[in-house]
């Protein structure tokens, strides 16, 4: 399966064929090629909803479609969404899953990932057998060189994470656009090299990228993959020797432009010196860790085994210097040695160069300096794509140079494929169940709160939630333990802790005093912000949690975060209603009221509440309050005139 890659300016003489030599021939390697995509993944069903699929999906009514109709349907696309607003195609697709299932079924939304996954395996292998023969591939080697390539990134156990997660969809459905825009692309730019028009081809890529762009906001990223085609494979050729040097020019101008906006743009409005909101690390620390991550995800591709990929990724600890950790240096020079070897044998080396950019230029989002969490499997499903293209180049290379007959590169590619897939299978099992689910991401990953959290509430549920009498008590708590002990970074797994053992009778006053001691020092994520409001949850649902440990943690979380108008609101009611303080109360709607449109009722409502509870020097107080916020509003709209 050698891919012998020619010089690009001797492209001109062979055009791409599709594979197969008719339409029938097609039609049956791509029904092996999506089969053999798909199937894999059926080891996953039903699973669950997980992580951000509760939000985005489980708790977002917007995506409950109760009848098929057009106003319906541009309801759901035009409904304000909390995963972005550039993603109303995933979110159509969602409310179809739920209208075609009638209620929220796993399986249902699972299923229809899998076949995105599986159209997206045919796509590229159609763009993979192109590329190969814009690079001089012979045509029969192409052809099969192509299913091969294609089947090898649809089969990386890295992808289940992509494809069992139903949210992800925003994800592979970007990645299906961006592989049919780069296959109209390379089809345009093909009938250029042979001097024709392409304007074809170059508007459905265009088409496509938009469709793209309504997916997932890294779709932005195709002209950076066009680039790296034009910089490996294309060349810049063309038969019009105009139209050639057109493109070197527009392109050099398309790349001075994305340099300027990235510096005079990106970086003064991502930019953090400090931490960036709700984590723990500065823009310079996110760049730094960024590089341990690449490598992190080069090591999973390389070596595909299950165990190295734990789903849960928050206990990654960012780079705080250049050798802390010192994996971090290593790591840069890695990259750094990457890409400037993907630039130097760009020209003789032409589909490996194209692979690693591929690889980088996918990353050049998520890996740059907009605060998003350090790392997330799914970031990799296009990027898959370059890595998959360069190994494949390194070993033909290495099977010419050891002179290794066809049969043996057969044998070899289909026992790689065979791993991947065993490999992928074994990691599906992991998604079918949410037992198997939660034991596994824990197992994986034992300093992840996130994932000790999940088994905690698993078995929790499982018991029948947080009651009296729970016969999964006591594997609950030792669940949420282990998180509360091994990620110390997190609070939720001791939040529910504090729960379970008051549920238990077991709790004791130093349990109370080392949660305190966490919740004053612990970074306050989002996720950390959030946690202590459990406790007013559980509380209304009949635990009986000390009441001035509650109050305690309540005025640490207030005084070390701002708290939501509605969430400050929501724990005045707790305190004022179920825990009897009304003047520890008064903190928290104060608060609320300040951040009150002047027309919303809310304050006199309140007011009138206090004085039902026989306390109009808190109701007067409420008032007060509101009549200065209405004033301070009116003077700065009298200002702003």
């Amino acid at each position: 399966m050698y891919l012998h890659e020619r010089s690009p300016q001797l492209h001109v003489i062979t055009m791409p064929t599709p594979i197969g030599r008719s339409l029938l021939p097609r039609l049956f390697i791509a029904l092996v090629i999506a089969l053999v995509a798909a199937l894999p993944f059926t080891a996953g069903l039903p699973g669950d909803f997980v992580f951000d699929d509760i939000p985005s999906i489980v708790n977002n009514d917007a995506i409950k479609l109760q009848e098929l109709n057009g106003e319906s349907l541009v309801n759901v696309a035009t409904a304000p969404q909390i995963s972005g607003s550039l993603r109303a195609l995933p979110t159509l697709t969602f409310a179809l899953d739920f209208w075609r299932s009638g209620h929220l079924d796993p399986a249902a939304f699972k299923s229809t990932n899998i076949l995105i996954h599986a159209l997206t395996a045919c796509a590229l292998a159609w763009f993979f057998h192109a590329l190969l023969l814009t690079a001089g591939v012979k045509a029969g080697r192409a052809r099969w060189a192509a299913v091969a390539l294609s089947l090898a990134w649809a089969l990386h156990p890295l992808q289940v994470s992509s494809v069992l997660y139903v949210v992800q969809r925003m994800q592979t459905l970007g990645t299906l656009f961006l592989v049919l825009a780069l296959l109209a692309y390379l089809q345009a730019r093909r009938a250029h090299l042979a001097g024709r028009s392409g304007r074809t081809g170059l508007l459905a890529a265009v088409l496509m990228w938009v469709v793209a762009m309504g997916c997932k906001e890294d779709s932005v990223l195709f002209p950076v993959y066009a680039l790296a085609l034009e910089l490996t494979v294309l060349g810049f050729g063309a038969a019009d020797v105009a139209l050639a040097r057109r493109l070197r020019r527009g392109y050099l101008a398309a790349s001075v432009a994305g340099i300027v906006v990235y510096a005079l743009i990106l970086v003064p409005n991502y930019w953090h010196w400090e931490a960036y909101p709700a984590r723990d690390f500065s823009s310079i620390e996110r760049l730094l860790t960024q590089a341990r991550v690449l490598c992190m995800y080069l090591w999973q591709i390389i070596v595909p085994m299950p165990s190295h990929m734990p789903f849960y990724y928050d206990w990654l600890q960012p780079s705080r210097g250049l050798l802390q950790p010192w994996t971090t240096l290593p790591s840069m020079l890695v990259v750094l040695a990457l890409v400037v070897l993907a630039w130097r044998l760009r020209a003789r080396w032409p589909l490996f160069s194209l692979g690693l950019l591929l690889f980088f230029g996918a990353h050049l989002i998520t890996s740059n300096v907009i605060g998003l969490e350090l790392a997330f499997e799914h970031r990799n499903h296009f990027a898959l794509i370059g890595a998959v293209l360069a190994l494949g180049s390194l070993l033909a290379r290495a099977a010419v140079a050891l002179r290794m007959p066809t049969w043996a590169q057969v044998v070899i590619c289909v026992g790689m494929l065979s791993v991947l897939c065993g490999g992928l299978v074994l990691r599906a099992r992991d998604w079918a169940t949410p037992y198997a689910f939660a034991v596994a991401s824990a197992k994986l990953a034992p300093s992840s709160g996130r994932a000790w959290f999940g088994l905690c509430l698993f078995q929790l549920e499982a018991g029948g939630g947080a009651v009296a009498g729970n016969p999964k008590l006591d594997q609950a708590i030792d669940a949420c333990g282990r998180g509360a002990q091994d990620a110390p970074y997190a609070l939720n797994s001791f939040v529910t802790l504090m729960v379970l053992k008051t549920l238990r009778g077991d709790v004791t006053s130093e349990d109370w005093a080392r949660f305190q001691q966490r919740l004053e020092t612990v970074n306050m994520n989002w996720e950390n912000r959030r946690a202590p409001l459990a406790f007013s949850h559980h509380a209304r649902n009949g635990v009986a949690l000390d009441k001035q440990q509650m109050l305690k943690a309540f005025a640490t979380l207030s005084r070390r975060v701002p708290i939501a108008p509605f969430n400050s609101a929501s724990l005045g009611y707790f305190i004022m209603n179920d825990l009897d303080e009304p003047d520890q109360a008064m903190p928290y709607f104060l608060v609320a009221v300040g951040s009150a449109n002047p027309l919303d009722p809310f304050p006199w409502r309140l007011a009138d509440e206090l004085r039902e509870k026989n306390r109009p020097d808190l109701a007067a107080e409420i008032m007060r309050h509101a009549s200065a916020t209405r004033d301070a509003g009116d003077t700065a709209v009298q200002a702003g005139d």
